[in-house]
């Protein structure tokens, strides 16, 4: 139903009877939550705390309506978390601090990194910009960037607000819009979900994983390089305000509450040419390599006043250093020719907040004590598939860094509800004892997550999110 939003669950006594849970989310957003549970030979509604909600009213009254005293007590664990009101200590700003600072929190904070449009769609009931990557991309070569910002703010408030159980927030799509006044690139329709924009590029789209990508660029491509050419520092120009419309709202409509870091760019990977030329570079011209990376970290530091946003509670970089099966380059070369720039750039955001997050996924277990060294506050991005579980992350490192993930991205897209919920309880498992652990997918709510398993993994949370 088209403005509102429908949890079912079940739950069975010893004798079989069966009632529904049934929790509906209004977008009229003066109306609190209204839960109605219906045994089988019971038609009485009450209102009472939402499950998926930071609300926690009180639970009316289930005396005279046919359950069991085991019943009431699951009714009471679903809406409580089983300790009362013990989670309203704490805002979700406070409680993802706490952890990162493995402080004790009240409970064990949720973050999804993002959440892509299909899920935001079903949530809100219409279509969004939020993390509609082809769109967006569309939408901004057609010179839409107002519609574009107005999705993005007014959407992705409404969803977290909804899905109130998330602790911290990302302004992923909100740090990406040109300034108001930005000349549209242009683009022209050249095959099916093929684009070619007016500098000449080719580009395509791939609608069902949500990607869009250069496929054919004419423009003359450098292959060689050499430390002169990064001898002088880059212009310093300070971002258009409007650049950080979206994230602003965001920040003044949700910071409050939840943790919301900013984003500032860094590059752990200097590229020159291109993934494949650059890795080459590494060998054939490292003077290069690390005359770009210094450059480039200076540069990035000289943006840090403008980047790391007013109200942001943390900093958070978001950069990829490893496939699968490991590091894109050797630790060793990591620790020569990255290193350096990476502990600069941590050093330098944490004069502005004193808690960085890093998003990296694959395999980084060889590079993990370098993390630790250069300040890495938290670490998310657990791909499990990868040998990046929590458990043996946290007997590793657990006393030095938090660690954000746990639920495979790869179950919530093609598994069951049941394989999600016990992946949730496995994270917390291995993950929540002794804090320092943020529950979320290995990587985010990607596209094609099926809406069950969304569904599951927040109700799972709930019910165990203060058991640690």
């Amino acid at each position: 139903m088209l403005g509102e939003h429908l949890l079912q669950f079940r739950v069975v006594d010893r004798v079989r009877q069966v009632a529904h849970v049934n929790v509906r989310h209004r977008i009229d957003s003066w109306r609190r939550p209204r839960l109605t549970f219906r045994p089988a030979t019971v038609r009485r509604n009450r209102f009472a705390a939402c499950a998926h909600c930071a609300l926690h009213r009180p639970v009316s009254s289930l005396s005279g309506w046919g359950l069991s005293n085991r019943n009431r007590a699951a009714m009471v664990r679903f809406e409580m978390g089983a300790t009362g009101d013990e989670r309203n200590t704490m805002t979700g700003k406070e409680r993802v601090r706490a952890t990162i600072a493995h402080q004790k929190a009240d409970a064990v904070p949720l973050g999804f990194y993002c959440a892509d449009y299909d899920t935001v769609e079903r949530v809100l009931g219409r279509k969004t910009y939020v993390r509609n990557k082809v769109a967006i991309q569309l939408a901004l070569w057609q010179g839409r960037r107002d519609e574009v910002a107005e999705s993005i703010k007014k959407d992705t408030v409404e969803f977290y607000r909804k899905i109130d159980c998330v602790d911290i927030v990302l302004p992923k799509e909100a740090i990406t819009l040109p300034p108001k006044d930005y000349e549209p690139l242009g683009v022209e329709t050249v095959g099916e979900n093929q684009y070619r924009t007016s500098d000449g590029r080719v580009w395509k789209a791939v609608p069902h994983v949500n990607e869009i990508g250069c496929v054919h660029d004419p423009r003359p491509k450098q292959t060689d390089f050499t430390p002169e050419e990064f001898a002088q520092p880059l212009p310093v120009r300070p971002p258009d305000p409007s650049c950080f419309e979206a994230v602003d709202y965001l920040l003044a409509q949700l910071g409050q509450e939840r943790y919301l870091p900013s984003m500032p760019p860094t590059t752990a990977l200097v590229m020159l040419g291109g993934t494949e030329n650059g890795l080459m570079q590494y060998l054939l011209a490292p003077e290069a390599v690390h005359a770009a990376a210094r450059r480039q970290a200076n540069h990035q530091d000289a943006l840090d006043p403008y980047n790391i946003r007013p109200g942001s509670a943390g900093v958070m970089f978001d950069n990829d250093m490893a496939g699968s099966n490991g590091p894109l380059i050797s630790p060793a070369m990591f620790r020569e020719m990255c290193l350096p720039y990476f502990k600069q750039r941590v050093a330098h955001v944490k004069t502005f907040r004193d808690q960085l997050i890093l998003h990296n996924c694959g395999n980084n277990l060889p590079l993990m004590d370098m993390f630790v060294e250069a300040g890495v506050d938290c670490y998310q991005s657990l791909q499990t598939t990868a040998g990046m579980e929590v458990g043996l992350l946290k007997q590793k490192f657990g006393d030095r860094m938090c660690f954000w993930g746990g639920v495979a991205v790869e179950k919530l897209i093609d598994g069951t509800p049941q394989d999600v919920r016990k992946d949730v309880r496995t994270a917390m498992e291995r993950g929540a004892p002794g804090g320092g652990f943020i529950l979320g997918p290995s990587h985010s709510v990607a596209k094609n997550t099926k809406y069950e398993n969304f569904m599951a993994m927040l109700d799972e949370y709930v019910k165990l999110r203060d058991k640690f």
